[in-house]
């Protein structure tokens, strides 16, 4: 193979991306640079083979460097945008998929769909939902980029010290605390009032509950205990000053034998009085029914889910945190 052959080849390939007008131009340069450097490496003593593959194996590939002629970026988004677009893309990730499955699968029940059709549903949305964000998100930084030609357009506001986090919450609080109690307080006085007194008032008729009395003693008992266990919680996290993964734990495995039994109990029709909404609302009660047990079905699990998963959060920023301050200890 001549030197000719080789250089021609490599000039070849690397005015295919250039501009028809700057081509011919460009590989003349090209051409002049290979020579030079060919001259000076056979002026060392190297044979032509050998100096020319060496020329050509420092100017590396030939798409790359009619990009560095060119002023052609070899990315789809740079790093003038780069941070803006994958803050804004992990915010969208956790936000729109999340509703769309949740969205999707209340619908499908409302229609009376099947569990396992739920399921496919509620996952090919999800997944297309992730593509699509992660695709359009892509596609608009990549027009700002490309349109400004990698100028600064006001699209991302210069960076200041004010954009710094705040410190994570470590969900120690007093006030949470205060708010956890008082919630789980307000949670079990409902459940008891309902049971006592009621939840409605009838003309003629007096009070109904909204919970089904068949319930009590045994399953309300168990929930007024479970939230005594709740309490019992956040007094401990309060007191020991954070999250830990086994306080989450112990979180999740409360949340979940709340919510078990209670969407169990929804589905047999046996958590809700059945003569509740046929009082209240005579003309369509067995429609509202339906509609408020999907819904109060979907917010049990949901509350319970974010509650799990915030937990975890918290439990794993204040392990990091603790491990930083021990690092920063020992460094000194």
């Amino acid at each position: 193979m001549t030197m000719s052959t080789l250089t021609d080849r490599y000039v070849g390939a690397a005015m295919r991306s250039v501009p028809e007008k700057q081509r011919a131009d460009l590989a003349a340069e090209l051409r002049a640079s290979i020579e030079d450097q060919l001259d000076a490496r056979m002026a060392g003593g190297e044979p032509h083979d050998a100096a020319e593959r060496a020329v050509l194996t420092d100017l590396g590939d030939p798409d790359r460097l009619a990009a560095d002629y060119t002023d052609r970026p070899l990315h789809l988004i740079g790093p003038r945008y780069f941070l803006a677009w994958w803050r804004l893309t992990k915010l969208l990730w956790a936000i729109v998929p999340v509703c769309a499955a949740f969205g999707v699968a209340l619908g499908q029940t409302l229609s009376g769909a099947s569990f396992g059709e739920i399921v496919g549903s509620v996952a090919s949305v999800t997944i297309s939902v992730i593509v699509n964000v992660g695709f359009w998100t892509t596609l608009v930084f990549f027009i700002v980029e490309r349109s400004a030609g990698g100028a600064d357009v006001g699209f991302v506001s210069r960076w200041t010290p004010d954009q710094l986090p705040e410190p994570h919450d470590s969900g120690a609080r007093l006030t949470d605390l205060i708010a956890s109690l008082v919630l789980l307080g307000v949670a079990a006085g409902a459940v008891l009032w309902d049971h006592f007194v009621g939840t409605a008032y009838l003309a003629g008729r007096g009070w109904t509950s909204f919970l089904a009395p068949e319930l009590w003693p045994w399953l309300i008992g168990g929930l007024l205990v479970l939230c005594a266990c709740e309490a019992i919680l956040a007094i401990r996290v309060y007191a020991y000053g954070r999250w830990t993964a086994r306080s989450a734990s112990v979180n999740l495995l409360l949340n979940a034998l709340i919510v078990v039994p209670g969407v169990w109990l929804l589905m047999q029709g046996k958590l809700v009085n059945p003569t509740f909404f046929a009082s209240v609302i005579p003309e369509s009660g067995d429609t509202v029914a339906v509609i408020v047990g999907i819904v109060f079905g979907f917010t049990m699990v949901g509350v319970a889910g974010w509650d799990s998963v915030d937990a975890f959060l918290k439990a794993g920023r204040a392990g990091r945190t603790s491990t930083r301050r021990r690092a920063a200890v020992s460094a000194q």
